[in-house]
């Protein structure tokens, strides 16, 4: 018989807020893929009709939507920000502020699925740990909490002490924690103390792309003036877009024609404007902004070399997305990416001038650049979504073995 997962999770199909609605969608599809049935619990600000999706397998997705202002990311700030949108009729429904709108979330999920019969309970980041915790005791099953992403990670160590306590008591109250590096391990361990012998490290997986041949085909297609280096993610400090533009200033002062984007939105944003004129670089540097899939792409393949400069970062899927475009990659040695993508540049991410040094490499040395390009299939044959979900399946049959 199929092992049934309830699952506590985001954004599916994921909009593209960050990482997380990816992951959990790669994770998902993987996990039908071997046969476990998943029951999704998904935070929906409103209703929708489309409840199951239906796989040429013929297994069922079930979606379950809980009327909620939850969001990947929210902070007490943002969940304030967002809630002056929402008319007050709706306001005792989603909650008063992040806590309340937890709170309404977790007491909605849990009575939702309280007729289920799974056989593992699986939730992923912090807002939902604890309708995790509580499913769990009432089914009387294992408890499996995903970190995505700590609190350390998002605030540069200066925690909000709610957010950080809420996910220590999901990681004590998991059977088996997952966590999506060796990075994030050791940041359990060290500051959360949990035992490393509760912690399974299950790396990202790589979603599906065009073949290899097209991707190819369309960097070689490509034709621009000057070349191009690339950031794309959030414009939070963690992010280290303010790095980026360090290593930028020192690129320009040896190359003034290269041309450097900045590709996402957040609350930086007119810090990091006003940053990069201070660097002398208004016009070598493009902000776009919030960016759609397919302009991602485009980005990918214009790009001769992409740099991920975070400061805290437990994985950093845009890595994976990038080297699958045939765009060489440097990154942040506080990064998980760097511990499954060998064959690139790892700097640390406050040595910008070594990071420069790399950038103005890639961009001189082109047999070095289509050697790292050559390096990429491998490693996304092997990070395939199917392949790390058969490492969760494995997890899981020996979770529910041990609690028979």
């Amino acid at each position: 018989m199929a092992i049934h997962s309830l699952m506590f999770g985001w954004e599916y199909p994921p909009l593209h807020l960050g990482g997380l609605g990816v992951a959990c969608q790669g994770l998902v599809r993987g996990l039908l893929h071997h046969g476990v049935k998943v029951t999704l619990v998904l935070p929906y600000a409103s209703e929708t009709e489309d409840t199951d999706v239906r796989f040429p397998t013929d297994i069922v997705l079930q979606k379950l939507h809980v009327q909620s202002m939850l969001q990947p990311y929210s902070t007490f700030e943002s969940f304030e920000a967002s809630m002056r949108t929402v008319s007050k009729g709706n306001v005792d429904v989603y909650g008063h502020d992040l806590e309340e709108a937890i709170a309404n979330y977790t007491e909605t999920s849990v009575k939702m699925t309280e007729d289920l019969q799974p056989d593992v309970v699986h939730c992923h980041d912090w807002m939902t740990y604890e309708a995790g915790r509580r499913a769990s005791a009432h089914h009387r099953v294992p408890l499996v909490t995903h970190i995505h992403a700590t609190e350390l990670d998002r605030t540069n160590h200066a925690p909000n002490e709610y957010i950080y306590q809420r996910e220590r008591v999901g990681f004590e109250a998991a059977d088996k924690v997952i966590a999506v590096s060796n990075y994030t391990k050791n940041v359990l361990v060290q500051h959360y103390g949990i035992s490393g012998d509760k912690i399974t490290v299950v790396h990202n997986g790589s979603m599906d792309l065009p073949p290899k041949a097209a991707l190819l085909e369309s960097k070689r297609a490509c034709t621009k003036k000057h070349p191009l280096v690339l950031f794309l993610g959030r414009l939070v400090t963690q992010k280290g877009a303010v790095q980026f533009l360090q290593m930028a200033s020192n690129v320009h002062q040896l190359r003034p024609e290269v041309q450097f984007v900045i590709a996402g939105h957040g609350h930086m944003l007119e810090e990091l404007v006003d940053l990069s004129c201070s660097y002398g670089l208004q016009d070598a540097i493009i902000f776009t902004g919030k960016v759609t899939s397919e302009e991602v792409k485009q980005l990918y393949t214009q790009a001769d070399c992409f740099v991920m400069p975070s400061i805290s970062e437990p994985f950093g899927l845009v890595a994976l997305e990038a080297i699958a475009h045939g765009t060489p990659v440097i990154l942040s040695r506080q990064s998980g990416a760097a511990e499954v993508i060998s064959d690139c540049f790892v700097v640390d991410y406050w040595d910008t001038a070594k990071m420069a040094d790399c950038v103005l490499t890639v961009l001189r040395e082109q047999p070095l650049a289509h050697q790292l390009r050559s390096y990429a299939p491998s490693v996304l044959d092997r990070l395939t979504w199917q392949n790390q979900a058969a490492h969760v399946q494995s997890l899981y049959k020996n979770l529910t073995y041990c609690s028979a």
